[in-house]
């Protein structure tokens, strides 16, 4: 059963998003992906939006460029967590984006991440998760620990080598 929704609203906005799926995957956790626009067919995603928790979901990942009214309408629509995306962009480098998901009327909020930041959504929404899953948050923690062992092991191969060597 899928627990965390993954929606954007343009195939554009894949390569960030997959950024998303692919840390739920490491994590464990299911998922279900899909493209929808919200301004091209506003009645398929209320369909879906409306369905998600009925469908096990628990928490939505919403992406979303230029007016950016996906995790907007998400939070509009679902009673549980959802954290956008904002997406980057050719005009304003997905400012625009990112002023529209963060300033949200009051009762709506949306939990927002960096411009392009799909890989950081997914580790919120799994932290979301993890206040009532205690496997899940073991997984977190293993994941903090390899993320501090990885940054030693470039400390002291730096020590070692030298800055010169190590950007070679």
């Amino acid at each position: 059963m899928p627990k965390v929704g993954i929606v954007m609203g343009s195939d554009s906005d894949l390569k960030v998003m997959s950024k998303a799926a692919a840390m739920l995957e490491k994590l464990g956790i299911d998922y279900e992906m899909t493209i929808i626009s919200a301004h091209r067919e506003p009645d398929v995603f209320f369909e879906w939006a409306k369905a998600a928790e009925g469908k096990g979901i628990k928490v939505i990942i919403a992406g979303a460029g230029m007016a950016a009214h996906l995790p907007g309408m998400c939070a509009a629509l679902f009673p549980m967590p959802v954290v956008g995306v904002p997406m980057s962009g050719k005009n304003l480098g997905g400012e625009d984006a990112l002023f529209s998901i963060v300033q949200m009327p009051p009762g709506i909020p949306v939990a927002t991440v960096a411009i392009d930041g799909g890989m950081n959504a997914a580790i919120l929404a799994a932290k979301i998760l993890a206040t009532s899953d205690e496997e899940l948050l073991g997984r977190l923690k293993e994941y903090s620990k390899e993320m501090k062992e990885t940054v030693q092991a470039k400390a002291a191969r730096l020590d070692e080598i030298g800055y010169e060597e190590y950007l070679k």
